[in-house]
């Protein structure tokens, strides 16, 4: 760790310890948003970058301020404990080595586990919510800014940390910016899902609405990447839909019809969807498709507990590790972890999240419509991440975006079932009028 990395570090340490619990998250988010993984110290086999030091930090504080969660353990939390647990023993049938095993295993459950139950505890209620979407719409503005210099100067000023390169990649003639996040895809893809939570305190907060907007927008064109732009009208399309809110049962029915109706069409699975779109210039939605064949056609190896070695599921491998073909999908990641158990624990926290998302915005819809609708977007923005995830693997800092928002949700529904109701602006008479002008209800 240089300098000036050790300095970043001990002051955001220092704030995430001393400030107001609603602020805690801001000094995590400057962690990830301003900090490459290039930066950590490593202690025997373990790497701790500057943002899971972060997050160790955060454990601290938790502990020595004796913050808990807001309401009980609930569906989610529960999901979430068990996911561990599986992944933790599913390990000791792994290789003892790098990238594998235990030790491994150990980390790879901190990171999702602890960012999510720091955001669980931080985040108690909507207004502190919305206090932190108001700053990391702040927090996002100069990442945009570097990215797009980057794509000007041809150089990632966040090289200067290490791990990201200097130069800046270059494909099919157009130049990806990718700023501290490990890959292009991963940096506009954080711009993307990023842009529904934005879109959800316009109303009450215009100005970090439209930085926030603007800057999740230029983040992803400047990715140069199809899929942080099929995420963002992923998560557009899902805010649209909160016009014909009352047609979202029909909407799920015609994309299960569509979905089948396609592949017998192409007389392929319709997933191969992924290889006709190409919005940047050389897509490899082919090799996305591929994948889930190949793991489909190698279930029997990696099921149970997980595989050590998929390099034989495709043509191409990947730099870092001769034993494994390039995951390009979520889902299977962890499947390939720890087998079908942690992968479908991991559906089922999306799916129970998405459920709640619908129970709590109808739940306030008539005494709160603005802050309903900011639930909505909540939702918007991670079915963005899910649909993402069928075609990118986080694995990096941006993985505290992902699961940050499934905890929000989560704390949402908490404090619905303790009957913790939202407070309401003086302006919210008003509000209600205008909210109904821009986004009938319909038959909701």
């Amino acid at each position: 760790m240089n300098p000036f990395a050790a300095i970043f570090f001990l002051a955001c340490a220092i704030a995430l310890m001393s400030v107001p619990r609603k602020w805690a998250p801001v000094a995590l988010l400057v962690g990830c948003c301003y900090m490459t993984m290039g930066q950590g110290i490593n202690l025997g086999g373990i790497s701790l970058p500057i943002y899971r030091m972060l997050l160790l930090t955060g454990v601290v504080r938790v502990m020595v301020k004796g913050e808990r969660l807001e309401g009980e353990l609930n569906t989610i939390d529960k999901l979430i404990m068990w996911w561990g647990g599986w992944v933790f023993f599913a390990s000791f049938f792994h290789e003892w080595s790098p990238g594998s095993g235990p030790v491994y295993a150990a980390g790879y459950i901190f990171n999702l586990v602890t960012i999510y139950f720091l955001m669980r505890i931080w985040c108690t209620d909507l207004h502190e919510v919305t206090g932190v979407i108001v700053l990391l719409a702040f927090l996002l503005a100069p990442i945009a800014i570097e990215m797009i210099t980057e794509k000007i100067v041809k150089i990632n000023q966040f090289s200067v940390f290490g791990g990201v390169p200097h130069d800046v990649a270059i494909r099919e003639g157009k130049y990806r910016a990718q700023g501290p996040f490990r890959h292009p895809i991963l940096a506009g893809t954080v711009g993307a899902t990023c842009v529904p939570l934005f879109i959800g305190i316009l109303k009450r907060h215009r100005l970090a609405g439209m930085v926030g907007i603007a800057s999740g927008i230029c983040m992803t064109l400047a990715s140069a990447s199809s899929g942080p732009v099929m995420s963002g009208l992923a998560g557009m399309f899902a805010v649209f839909m909160w016009r014909m809110r009352n047609l979202t049962k029909l909407a799920r029915i015609s994309a299960v019809v569509g979905y089948f109706a396609l592949a017998i069409a192409t007389g392929e699975p319709g997933y191969y969807v992924m290889k006709r779109i190409d919005i940047s210039g050389g897509s490899t939605g082919y090799h996305r498709a591929r994948l889930i064949d190949s793991a489909i056609e190698h279930l029997g190896e990696w099921w149970l507990f997980g595989t050590d070695y998929t390099r034989h599921w495709m043509a191409t491998g990947v730099s870092f590790s001769p034993n494994h073909a390039d995951i390009t999908n979520y889902y299977l990641a962890f499947g390939v972890t720890a087998g079908l158990v942690a992968m479908f624990l991991v559906i089922a926290a999306l799916i129970t999240a998405f459920r709640w998302v619908g129970v709590v915005y109808r739940a306030h819809l008539e005494d709160s419509p603005s802050d309903s609708y900011l639930i909505w977007c909540l939702g918007a923005g991670l079915f963005a991440h899910a649909t993402t995830s069928v075609s990118v693997s986080y694995f990096d800092q941006s993985l505290v975006f992902f699961w940050m928002n499934v905890a929000v949700i989560s704390t949402m529904y908490s404090g619905h079932l303790a009957g913790k109701g939202f407070e309401l602006e003086d302006s919210e008479t008003a509000e209600r009028g205008d909210m109904d002008r821009m986004y009938p209800q319909g038959a909701a």
